[in-house]
C-alpha cells in the first residue's frame, strides 16, 4: 500500500479533528466572510508523482484555498436562490460522506428507505397528494429533465409508440410555456426533443405568468398531445401561473402538465403564500429543489410524478445483477443515475430537526426581509423596482434612462469587490436589472439593511466614475 495511504488510515481521528477545527473557524466568521470573490484563473500544475499525505493537503487547503472560497452559504449571498445549509443539514451531510452509501438498493442498507420516508415528509410539507411518486436527484435541472423525459414518453404512448424502446426519430414535439426556466430548455436539448420544440405563449401584462386564454387558444388550434410547463415561482419575480385554470384545461385538451416549482413550491409552507400553489395537484410531474429553500447542501432536488410506471419504462436499468425492474423498488430503475449519493439524509435531518414550523419561519422571514429591501429600494430615487415583491426575490434596476447590461455589470462588479453582499444581474421584460434572492435561514434584518447601504454608497461611486 502507498505509504501515505497507510499513514492516513491510522490517523483518521486526527484528520477529522483538524478538519473540524477548520470548519469551526469558518462557522465562527461565516456572518462576515465575503459572499463572492473574483479569483483569476489558477495556473495548471503537474500532478506530483509522490503525494504529501492528507494532513499536508489539509494544511495547504487552509492556507491557500479556504480564504479564496465564496461565502455562498452566508446570510448576505443574494445571488442564485441558494439557501445556506442549516446546522441539522450540515450534520446530515457530514454523515453522508462518512457512511458513503450508494442509495440505490433497497435491501442492503436503510438509506433508500430513509429516502422514501423523506419524500413522504416532503409531500406533506408541499401539500402534494399521497399518490405522487418521488425521488431525489441532483438539482432542478435533473428534476426538470426527469419530468420532461416522462412527458416525452407519455406523448409517444398517446401515439402508440414506446419512445423508450423505439426512439424518437422523426417525432414532433411541442412544449408550451410562458416563462420557462433555462434548465427546461436545456433539458429539451439533452432529451433530443430540441430547443426549437419550445413554444412561447404570451404572458399577462407586466407579469411573467402565462396568459391562460392564449394557452387555450394555442391548444385549440394545435391538437395535442403536448407538454405544458407551468411555472410556480419564476426566477426574476417569483410569479406563478394559474395552476387551477391550467388544470381545468386538461379536461378538454391533451397535454402533460409539468410544474416547475423549484423554489416556489415552498410557498406551501406558509398560509400567506400557499394560495399561489392552488391546483398543483393537477400536475403530472413536479420539480422542487432541496438546496434552495430547504437549506441543505448542494446538490439536492426532488422530482414527483403521478405516473410511476411511465417513470419505470423510461429509466429502468435492465441488468441481471440488478434484479427484475418490474418488481424492484430500487432507485436505479427510476432515476437518471445509477450511482446516487445519499442526498436525502441532510433533508431528513432538517425536516425532523425543525419541522413544518421551522420551514414556515424560514419562508415567511425571508419574504418579510425581501419586502423590506424592496420598500427601501422603492423609496430611493437612484433605483427602480421592476416588479412587485411577491415573495423572496427583489427585481430592480438603476434609475437611469436606457440603462445598459454593461452598466449593470460594472455596478455589480463594484458590489462584488466591496465584499459585503452579492447580487446577480438579469433582464426583465427587455430591461437590464438586478436580482436579490433571499433564501438563507440565517439572513436577518441587519443583513438586508447593510446590503441597502452598500447599494446606496456604491451608486454614488458608480455615478462619479461614469461622469468622469
Amino acid at each position: 500500500m502507498n505509504t501515505w495511504l497507510e499513514h492516513d488510515k491510522t490517523t483518521i481521528p486526527h484528520l477529522l479533528s483538524r478538519t473540524k477545527e477548520i470548519a469551526e473557524r469558518h462557522y465562527e466568521k461565516i456572518e462576515w466572510l465575503p459572499p463572492s470573490r473574483y479569483i483569476p484563473d489558477l495556473p495548471l500544475q503537474t500532478l506530483p508523482e509522490k503525494g504529501i499525505g492528507a494532513g499536508q493537503v489539509l494544511e495547504y487547503f487552509e492556507k491557500h484555498v479556504a480564504s479564496q472560497l465564496a461565502n455562498s452559504a452566508g446570510p448576505r449571498y443574494f445571488g442564485f436562490v441558494t439557501g445556506g445549509t442549516t446546522p441539522a443539514a450540515t450534520v446530515g451531510d457530514w454523515l453522508v460522506t462518512t457512511y458513503d452509501q450508494n442509495a440505490c438498493g433497497s435491501n442492503d442498507s436503510i438509506a433508500p428507505q430513509i429516502e422514501r420516508q423523506t419524500i413522504h415528509y416532503l409531500k406533506q410539507l408541499f401539500g402534494l397528494d399521497d399518490d405522487y411518486y418521488g425521488t431525489f436527484v441532483t438539482g432542478a435541472t435533473m428534476s426538470n429533465f426527469t419530468g420532461m423525459a416522462l412527458g416525452r414518453q407519455w406523448i409517444g404512448e398517446q401515439n402508440g409508440i414506446d419512445f423508450s424502446n423505439e426512439g424518437t426519430m422523426g417525432a414532433n414535439f411541442s412544449v408550451v410555456s410562458g416563462t420557462p426556466h433555462s434548465s427546461v430548455v436545456k433539458s429539451l436539448s439533452m432529451l433530443g426533443m430540441g430547443r426549437n420544440s419550445l413554444v412561447s405563449i404570451e404572458t399577462l401584462p407586466d407579469r411573467e405568468a402565462i396568459n391562460v386564454t392564449a394557452l387555450e387558444t394555442y391548444l385549440k388550434e394545435h391538437p395535442g398531445p403536448h407538454i405544458v410547463v407551468a411555472n410556480a415561482g419564476t426566477v426574476n419575480t417569483v410569479d406563478f401561473d394559474d395552476l387551477e385554470a391550467i388544470g381545468e384545461l386538461k379536461g378538454r385538451y391533451s397535454f402533460w402538465l409539468h410544474v416547475d416549482a423549484a423554489f416556489g413550491g415552498f410557498a406551501a409552507c406558509s398560509e400567506r403564500f400557499s394560495h399561489y400553489l392552488a391546483g398543483i395537484n393537477n400536475a403530472d410531474s413536479i420539480t422542487i429543489d432541496a438546496h434552495k429553500w430547504l437549506n441543505v447542501p448542494y446538490d439536492a432536488a426532488m422530482q414527483f410524478t403521478r405516473h410511476k410506471q411511465i417513470q419505470l419504462r423510461v429509466f429502468q436499468n435492465s441488468a441481471s445483477y440488478l434484479g427484475d425492474p418490474q418488481v424492484s423498488p430500487d432507485y436505479f430503475h427510476y432515476t437518471p443515475e445509477n450511482s446516487r449519493r445519499f442526498r436525502a439524509l441532510p433533508a431528513w435531518f432538517g425536516l425532523l430537526a425543525y419541522g413544518r414550523e421551522g420551514y414556515r419561519e424560514i419562508v415567511e422571514g425571508n419574504c418579510e426581509l425581501a419586502k423590506h429591501l424592496g420598500d427601501l429600494i422603492d423609496r430611493n430615487e437612484n433605483f427602480r423596482l421592476l416588479a412587485p415583491v411577491r415573495m423572496n426575490v427583489v427585481c430592480f434596476t438603476l434609475e437611469k434612462e436606457s440603462v445598459t447590461a454593461g452598466e449593470i455589470q460594472r455596478f455589480l462588479q463594484l458590489v462584488r469587490d466591496d465584499g459585503s453582499v452579492f447580487f446577480t444581474q438579469t433582464v426583465y421584460q427587455g430591461r437590464p436589472g438586478i436580482r436579490a434572492a433571499i433564501s438563507n435561514w440565517g439572513t436577518a434584518k441587519k443583513d438586508v439593511e447593510l446590503a441597502y447601504r452598500v447599494l446606496v454608497a456604491l451608486h454614488e461611486k458608480f455615478s462619479a466614475t461614469a461622469t468622469v
